[in-house]
């Protein structure tokens, strides 16, 4: 039940209050009686609070309590208590409005459209009747409100309110303004809902809450709120698994079908795999989730019941109707809870420690109010036939129930504490100000006319002050009061007590990602967790190393986890996209972070490059013996017979191919990439040249040993010289061509092998740097014909076999060259053409120089020339 509390102002220019009685007004109480309240005047603040008409009474299977259509909240009394506090406070101190005196009056809005609008015309009417636009009683006019506590009884009386100018001081949830013209008459004790919803969503993200449920009120406001959270949730990746109307427990004629609903929302809500239930509700909306409680009971419930982490907004109190207040509060048991910021007044609990209906006679609500939290009856109340307990004025407030009652100020009663003291700051600046104190002592008769107190709005709009507890309070430009929401857990008992343990709040100065601050370690959970934080995800995370991958037909929250592909990497979790890792770095084998690449070349420094280094040296030096022992017995018959020049030009290329090796090991330089591969093809390209030479002289001189044959004036060392310098100058001019198009250069390779940045030489051309492999091979290929078709020579003149022998060596270690070559990657594309020249080189040594080696030192006698001439039988 919603409370109108309305706020009239007796202004009273050096006048006191000549009477006792001031009151606290109920039009809708039996005989419709005005009631004392201390030594208040009569008239002044008008204001919504909740009331009671009828004592409580329930049965053993407890429906709502009702009066009239609509459920009783005890504990909305404390809003009646704080502003008779606020008013008493302010009346009471003699440097404060001292020609001023305040009262108020309170009606109840019965949480229905047409009562409230009745309410509001009675506050802006005499006081005995209603008669709109006519007040008799001028002392009496109402020039402030200060309610409602939910959003549409606040949009009703506002409604009629911007009519006359009055403020309405807003204590509760607030409705949707846009509509209205801004800075008319509408004033905002709690932060903005959009603030209390930014920071909802920071909460979730918080604790990675992305998959939740959404209950939300059945009416305007629900539906607003509604059309306004869903898609901010949306756009920080938090989905609603269900969003559905809290069912409103208020009237009785359709009490079973509500009891319906409330068993399918309880089913939906237990068989849900959200952990995590947002509520937007109102006042009474903590009355409503404690029938869960009660309907878990139910023959009708089919699920079994679970732990829900509740987040409930700023409206909702642990408040619940006087018969709940037996039931198990568990359900509500590590709840996180919005609540406006307050501080608490030590003078308020010595305030409230004073009721006491036998000694409050002038309270015309502390009767119902008494009867109902102590289940007992006044002794002057009407007898009834069922025997029941009588009050004797020793109960006591401390002890009932939290859900009931609280003697620390409550956060909506903090708001209108707040507000009353807004209104009398903002009255006495306009007091103070010379305009209005001429304005007022000038009048004729001392009548004071309803028309000068709208200018109000022009002291609220810039009222800022420290209230008792020395908290400031001041509103922005929109009417709104400057200040956030502190984030509660609620730890309850099963005496029915609970615990408000504060583990954040939401700043509203700070930006939205740093709005929020919270505490894990404070936190209670629910019972049903286990002490540990829920879990609330339609999927379960993506750890690192894979990616999100939604689910056709599902909403995006709902997913599939799927490996990072290869060369990409997720640090985070529930990444939607794996990334690359930079040029610089390559992912590790879980995919889940990148590893700084190795700088790779070949090195003097690792076996293979050690390796490779000691057989190229040791090759040259076998090269170096061949040729020590041709030179050492150049004048024997053998070493005359094979061509004493080109035999030396072939080694010492085979010499010069094996040291170009060492240009390939060690980090590129820009001068060892310019002399590699050429150095390379001018060397092989004249040892297979002078193979091709020799070819073509031994068939030469076979040919030519025939009588009569004209072959002998080709046999000599000019066709040899001109073969090898011609097929040399050849493979001379395409180098040059290479060097002058596209010469190789020292690059960094980042890509081929994953985890190394390999140094290498970019061959430039690699069209040119083919040619000449390509010429080469050319070389190899006519030797190995010439020496093919000459192999069945009679042996004394058969080096032919020899080379035939030589160069197919040759031609298989190139053809396998290019697959090879073609296949590696980073420095092992070195190590593969080190191999070839290696593997070539020696079999051009070991074919061709072995046997005659092996004549010259082992077998002496056969180095003679009798067997050189020796034919066939």
């Amino acid at each position: 039940m919603a409370i109108l509390l309305v706020l009239l102002l007796a202004l009273l220019p050096h006048m006191v209050c000549k009477t006792d009685r001031c009151s606290i007004s109920n039009p809708h109480l039996p005989n419709h009686k005005y009631h004392q309240l201390g030594d208040l005047m009569i008239g002044g603040i008008v204001f919504q609070a909740s009331i009671y008409s009828q004592p409580i009474t329930f049965t053993e299977l407890p429906p709502p309590i009702l009066s009239g259509n609509f459920v009783l909240i005890p504990k909305n009394y404390q809003h009646i208590l704080a502003l008779e506090f606020a008013v008493k406070e302010i009346n009471e101190n003699p440097q404060f409005l001292p020609n001023l005196t305040l009262g108020f009056h309170i009606y109840d809005s019965y949480d229905n459209g047409q009562r409230t609008y009745h309410a509001t015309m009675l506050l802006l009417s005499s006081m005995e009747k209603l008669i709109p636009n006519y007040v008799c009683n001028i002392q009496n006019s109402a020039i402030a409100v200060v309610g409602g506590l939910d959003a549409h009884i606040s949009l009703h009386v506002a409604t009629i309110l911007d009519i006359y100018k009055i403020p309405q001081l807003i204590y509760g949830s607030t409705p949707l303004m846009n509509y209205k013209t801004p800075g008319l008459s509408f004033y905002q004790l709690a932060p903005p809902e959009a603030l209390q919803h930014t920071g909802m969503v920071s909460l979730l993200l918080h604790f990675n809450w992305t998959w939740v449920g959404l209950l939300a009120t059945d009416s305007e406001h629900g539906e607003e709120i509604i059309q306004n959270v869903v898609p901010l949730f949306s756009k920080k990746e938090i989905c609603f698994s269900f969003i559905e109307k809290l069912p409103k427990y208020s009237d009785m004629d359709g009490l079973a079908g509500m009891l319906e609903q409330g068993v399918k929302l309880y089913d939906l809500i237990m068989d849900n795999k959200a952990n995590v239930i947002v509520v937007f509700g109102e006042s009474t909306t903590m009355g409503t989730l404690r029938w869960f409680t009660f309907l878990s009971k139910s023959p009708y419930v089919t699920s079994k019941p679970k732990g829900v982490a509740w987040i409930l907004n700023a409206q909702i109190e642990f408040a619940s109707s006087a018969f709940q207040h037996t039931w198990d509060t568990e359900i509500i048991h590590g709840a996180l809870s919005f609540t406006m910021q307050s501080v608490d007044l030590p003078k308020f609990k010595s305030f409230l420690k004073k009721k006491n209906p036998f000694i409050t006679k002038e309270d015309g609500f502390i009767n119902l109010f008494w009867q109902d939290v102590f289940a007992c009856i006044l002794p002057d109340a009407i007898p009834s036939d069922v025997p029941e307990k009588i009050c004797n004025g020793e109960e006591n407030l401390e002890t009932l129930a939290g859900p009931l009652f609280e003697m620390k100020m409550t956060g909506h009663s903090y708001s209108i504490y707040n507000a009353i003291h807004s209104l009398a700051h903002a009255l006495h600046a306009m007091s103070s100000s010379k305009h209005k104190r001429r304005g007022l002592t000038d009048r004729i008769g001392g009548k004071i006319h309803k028309k000068d107190f709208w200018q109000l709005h022009n002291f609220l709009r810039t009222v800022s002050f420290n209230n008792s507890a020395g908290k400031l309070v001041s509103f922005d430009q929109n009417g709104i009061v400057n200040g956030g929401f502190d984030v509660i857990n609620w730890i309850v008992f099963p005496n029915q007590s609970f615990i408000r343990a504060k583990i954040g709040n939401i700043d509203h100065l700070s930006p939205p990602e740093e709005m929020l601050t919270i505490n894990n370690e404070n936190i209670t959970w629910h019972t049903w967790f286990n002490q540990v934080q829920p879990i609330s995800a339609c999927s379960q995370s993506c750890f690192p190393g894979f990616s999100k991958k939604g689910k056709e037909g599902k909403p995006f929250c709902c997913y599939d986890c799927l490996p990072c592909p290869e060369g990409r990497i997720s640090a985070e979790i529930d990444r939607i996209k794996c990334s690359k890792c930079n040029e610089k770095t390559y992912p590790n084998n879980k995919r889940d972070f990148c590893i700084p690449k190795i700088i790779s070349f070949l090195s003097y420094e690792e076996p293979l490059g050690i390796s490779l280094a000691s057989f190229a040296l040791s090759f040259s030096l076998t090269t170096v013996l061949v040729l020590s022992v041709f030179i050492k017995n150049h004048n024997t018959p053998i070493v005359k017979a094979n061509n004493r020049d080109l035999t030396y030009t072939l080694l010492i290329s085979l010499l010069l191919c094996f040291l170009s090796l060492l240009l390939f090991i060690g980090q590129p330089g820009k001068v060892t990439c310019l002399l590699r591969q050429t150095t390379f093809g001018m060397v092989f390209s004249v040892a297979v040249s002078s193979i091709l030479a020799k070819t073509i002289t031994v068939v030469l001189a076979f040919m030519a040993t025939k009588p009569g044959s004209s072959m002998r004036k080709w046999v000599g060392k000019k066709l040899t010289n001109s073969i090898v310098v011609s097929c040399s100058l050849i493979q001379a001019t395409i180098c040059i061509l290479w060097l002058a198009i596209a010469s190789p250069f020292p690059d960094i390779d980042m890509v081929s092998v994953t985890e190394e940045i390999v140094l290498q030489c970019n061959e430039g051309s690699v069209a040119m740097f083919y040619c000449v492999l390509g010429y080469m091979g050319f070389l190899a290929l006519i030797s190995f014909t010439t020496a093919f078709l000459a192999r069945k020579l009679p042996d004394s003149f058969n080096e032919t076999k020899f080379i035939t022998f030589s160069m197919l060596v040759f031609c298989s270690v190139w053809f396998s060259f290019i697959p090879a070559y073609l296949s590696s990657k980073g420095k092992y594309i070195v190590s593969v053409e080190i191999f070839s020249i290696l593997a070539s080189g020696a079999g051009l040594l070991g074919c061709i120089f072995s046997p005659k080696c092996y004549i010259i030192v082992f077998r002496a006698e056969l180095n003679k020339r009798e067997q050189l001439i020796r034919r066939k039988d």
